[in-house]
């Protein structure tokens, strides 16, 4: 009697590990089929997703499916160096073989000679490296280094487009100074710095000079200035093969243009706005409005930057900029005085 008793345990008992057995097994194909599943879709598309953690990609405008894309890069504010914001987009579109063709919108005054050289250098290397077609779209100023980075455009035709408000060109350079060392004088303050030589002190605004070293470091700051002035002609001349020397040197006075002015005179091709710019990039490409996604490129803000409403802490005039106003330095500047607030 004891025997049958156990004998439906025992069936019980081996029935549910065949079911353990069977569900383990389909439970671990699941598994596994769901993984190569997630594989292949990351695989498929990897283009769409965030790889960068400097910038945030967002769809701009035409399709949203389309695997090719056409990358709005944006140089916007005082050019500071080639390391911030408009570093890290060139970055991105070098990354990423999705992109097929490059608008550059420019709303710039200039900057730093170094940072628009950089910014400049960065995204013709791009083009040759890439063989990305480049369309230059400005905005409201486009001037000095921001027409300097606006040359980054394989000097193909038809593709500089300025919008019918645009204020583009102040070609050409200045490195600020500004003496203070009279009006020390009469509050009985003495600049008494200790230097290793005579031009260490070069630009100083509180240094009362002789005029033989007054006249000495002109020199030197003008041979300076001349120099990075004929680069800056030659950049020019890159980017707007179909101007000669003479034509440069006419436009090449520091004085801005309007935009019918400059499309007149050669220094752009197209009045129109970014979207126009945006079509001559797509046709540029060999894509179309079906073919073709438009991207932009925008910086993630921070969990700060939300709870103080977009205003991030360092904001507005810092010591960086402080510092660089101390520092003799040579502008493609659209002003006689260097930017106060870094580009965003």
């Amino acid at each position: 009697m004891a025997i049958e008793e156990q004998r439906p345990t025992r069936v019980i008992l081996e029935q549910a590990g065949a079911w353990n057995r069977w569900g383990t097994r389909l439970a671990w194909t699941v598994a596994g089929l769901s993984l190569l599943w997630a594989l292949g879709s990351a695989a498929a598309f990897s283009q769409y997703f965030q790889k960068d953690g400097r910038v945030l990609e967002t769809h701009h405008s035409l399709s949203r499916a389309a695997p090719d894309k056409v990358a709005i890069v944006t140089v916007a504010g005082a050019i500071m160096g080639g390391d911030g914001f408009a570093r890290a987009q060139l970055d991105h579109v070098a990354d990423d073989p999705a992109v097929k063709a490059v608008v550059l919108r420019v709303d710039s005054p200039g900057g730093t000679v170094s940072g628009s050289d950089e910014i400049h250098n960065r995204l013709s290397k791009l083009l040759v490296d890439r063989d990305l077609p480049v369309v230059v779209s400005m905005g409201g100023l486009a001037a000095s280094g921001g027409y300097y980075v606006a040359m980054a455009n394989g000097g193909r035709d038809d593709v500089i487009f300025a919008e019918p408000a645009t204020l583009t060109g102040s070609i050409g350079v200045i490195i600020p100074h500004f003496d203070v060392s009279a009006a020390l004088e009469k509050l009985s303050v003495r600049d008494d710095s200790i230097a290793s030589g005579p031009l260490k002190q070069m630009l100083s605004p509180t240094r009362d000079r002789s005029p033989e070293v007054a006249e000495e470091e002109r020199k030197i700051l003008q041979s300076l200035v001349d120099g990075m002035f004929a680069r800056f002609k030659a950049i020019v001349k890159g980017g707007r093969p179909k101007l000669d020397d003479a034509a440069i040197d006419k436009v090449a006075t520091g004085r801005i243009f309007t935009a019918e002015q400059a499309k007149e005179a050669g220094l752009v091709d197209r009045i129109g706005f970014l979207e126009d710019a945006i079509a001559r990039a797509v046709e540029l490409a060999g894509l179309d409005d079906k073919t073709a996604r438009v991207v932009k490129y925008t910086k993630p803000k921070a969990l700060l930057d939300e709870v103080l409403g977009g205003q991030s802490p360092g904001a507005g005039v810092s010591l960086a900029i402080l510092a660089e106003l101390a520092t003799p330095r040579a502008w493609y500047l659209c002003s006689w005085w260097p930017a106060l607030v870094r580009s965003e």
